[in-house]
């Protein structure tokens, strides 16, 4: 990691010395979406829910005159966290939008890097999902996320990418390291970071002074793409104590496609943070093991349709504990007329929440405008 960050530096002063920028151009595009949700099961009615969410995308883009190019982007998100950490939506807090996501990057021959602010996530855990709206688990359901892997847009952090045509077989390679997790912050240019701990399954995690996460890909041949992650914290921890099991996480995929049908499996591990006092304990979770499949049809230039199973298996420090997989499938298809796509998605989810025998299902309609 010293090396890489060397190498940023080296880069970012040459740049200084000898470019220029010439007037880049600026771009506005969004979404605006609308819901009808319906939820039920065996054990839950949770009855009808109506709503609209939108996401505004502001980029800029120029050149250098040594022919370098920049990019920025920043994300407008109503749904996102305010300064003091609230929910916008919460009673007696403003409505105006916040900033959401942020990165500013310089392309070169050599590769990219960037500044990325709660953005750039590089964890192949959904990476082969061919679902036509959205993964069963993304789709607004009542499952529990707790399982899903650790990724570095949850902090503010920094990233090298290579060049697209460098490798043979079309393997990219990127890095990207959170520096300072320890200091609370907004995100903003005074360069502070996220929050000093986590929580899992209501136990508080020092997450470490920094973090790291990898991601590869590769297209050895037409129609498959193949690629892993892997993310670490440094010096984990909780305080006044030791992790015999540090927290990380891991995941591969593999999509192929021909004809009008694509296929997409993916595996994905997540283990979580324990000290001595947590071996051996029924009610502390040891790690996750995820499995998602999916297939895709493209009936028409208009018309697509998808099914995918996501299984979500969580176990605990004790091996005589029961272990509990979340299974949730779900059905789409999806429909678009030029900037407007109208989706219909179907869901069945069991033991959802990591609950045994609690079955939910979901009929969503969604209407999407892009711009």
């Amino acid at each position: 990691m010293k090396n890489i960050i060397k190498i940023a530096i080296v880069m970012l002063t040459s740049i200084s010395l000898f470019g220029s920028a010439y007037a880049g151009t600026l771009g506005v595009s969004g979404t605006a979406k609308a819901t009808y949700n319906i939820k039920g099961g065996d054990s839950t009615n949770t009855g009808k829910g109506l709503g609209i969410t939108n996401e505004l995308n502001f980029t800029a883009s120029g050149e250098l005159d040594n022919g370098y190019t920049w990019s920025y982007s920043m994300e407008l998100d109503p749904g996102a966290v305010n300064a003091a950490g609230t929910a916008q939506g919460t009673t007696g807090e403003n409505q105006d939008a916040q900033n959401d996501d942020t990165k500013l990057t310089l392309s070169t021959p050599f590769g990219t890097i960037g500044v990325f602010i709660s953005e750039g996530g590089l964890d192949a855990e959904d990476a082969a999902s061919q679902s036509v709206y959205a993964r069963p688990t993304d789709a607004g359901d009542p499952s529990s996320g707790a399982g899903d892997n650790y990724t570095i847009d949850s902090y503010n952090n920094f990233q090298y990418h290579t060049p697209a045509d460098m490798l043979p077989f079309g393997i990219t390679a990127k890095v990207a390291y959170a520096p300072d997790l320890h200091t609370y912050g907004s995100g903003n240019a005074s360069g502070a970071a996220s929050a000093i701990t986590t929580s899992e399954d209501n136990n508080t995690i020092y997450v470490g002074r920094s973090a790291t996460e990898y991601r590869v890909d590769a297209a050895p041949i037409d129609g498959l793409k193949i690629g892993a992650s892997y993310f670490e914290f440094d010096a984990a921890g909780r305080p006044g104590a030791k992790y015999n099991n540090t927290p990380e996480s891991g995941a591969y995929y593999a999509t192929y496609a021909t004809g009008p049908f694509s296929f997409g499996y993916s595996k994905a591990y997540k283990q979580v943070g324990a000290i001595d006092g947590d071996l051996g304990d029924t009610s502390t979770v040891d790690y996750y093991d995820q499995t998602n499949y999916s297939i895709a049809y493209v009936a028409s230039d208009d018309l697509s349709i998808s099914y995918e199973v996501e299984k979500d298996e969580r176990n605990m420090q004790a091996s005589s504990a029961t272990v509990i997989e979340q299974e949730s499938k779900g059905i789409q298809v999806a429909y678009t007329m030029g900037g407007m796509t109208i989706a219909l998605h179907h869901g069945n989810y069991d033991d959802t929440g990591y609950t045994a025998n609690k079955s939910v299902d979901q009929t969503l309609f969604a209407v999407t405008m892009a711009f």
